[in-house]
C-alpha cells in the first residue's frame, strides 16, 4: 500500500490525524532535529525475528533502550535479533527508516506480533511514519486502536517500568 492509499484507508474509517512533511529521516536523532509543531508520543520501532522465524513489531517511546534479551523474555520468545531489510519489505511493505505500526496494514498474511509500550495508551498524539519516512503522521491512541481493530491486529502492551 502507498501513503495515499493509506490516508483513504484512515479517512474511510473516520480516523483523524494530522500530517506532517518535512526531510526524510530514519533515526530518532534525526527526527528530533527536525520537529516543529510536533508536541507528543513520539515511537521507535523495532523489527524483530526469532530462531522460530517469527516476526515482531515492537514500538515504544522513541527515548527507550531496549534490551533485546529482556525483551525476548518479555514477549515469550527465543533469542531475538533484526529482521533483514528484505523481510521487512516482504512482511510490512517499507524499507527500513519507514517502519511503522501502520504499516501492518501490508502484513496480509497476519504474521507479524504486536507489542507495544503501554504508555502509549490514552496519547492524544502519537507521531509515526505513514509508511514513508518524509513525512509523519500524528494520530490519537484511540484512532490507531481503531486502525488495529479494522485490520485485525491484535495489540499485546508491554511494560517497560
Amino acid at each position: 500500500m502507498q501513503p495515499e492509499a493509506l490516508y483513504q484507508y484512515l479517512n474511510k474509517l473516520d480516523i483523524k490525524y494530522e500530517l506532517f512533511e518535512h526531510e526524510p529521516f530514519s533515526t530518532v536523532s534525526q527526527s528530533k532535529k527536525n520537529r516543529k509543531n510536533m508536541e507528543g508520543f513520539h515511537i521507535k520501532n523495532l523489527f524483530l525475528r526469532d530462531k522460530k522465524k517469527q516476526n515482531f513489531l515492537i514500538v515504544v517511546q522513541e527515548d527507550l533502550e531496549v534490551d533485546l534479551k529482556d525483551l525476548q523474555k518479555k514477549i515469550g520468545s527465543s533469542r531475538v535479533s533484526f529482521g533483514s531489510p528484505e523481510r521487512l519489505f516482504e512482511k510490512l511493505g517499507v524499507l527500513p527508516g519507514s517502519v511503522t505500526p501502520l504499516s501492518l496494514i501490508n502484513n496480509l498474511e497476519g504474521d507479524v506480533s504486536l507489542f507495544v509500550d503501554e504508555r502509549i495508551k490514552n496519547e492524544v498524539k502519537i507521531f509515526c511514519h505513514p509508511l514513508i519516512n518524509d513525512k509523519t503522521i500524528a494520530i490519537s491512541y484511540l484512532g490507531l486502536t481503531k486502525f488495529f481493530g479494522s485490520i485485525r491486529v491484535k495489540v499485546n502492551f508491554l511494560s517497560f517500568v
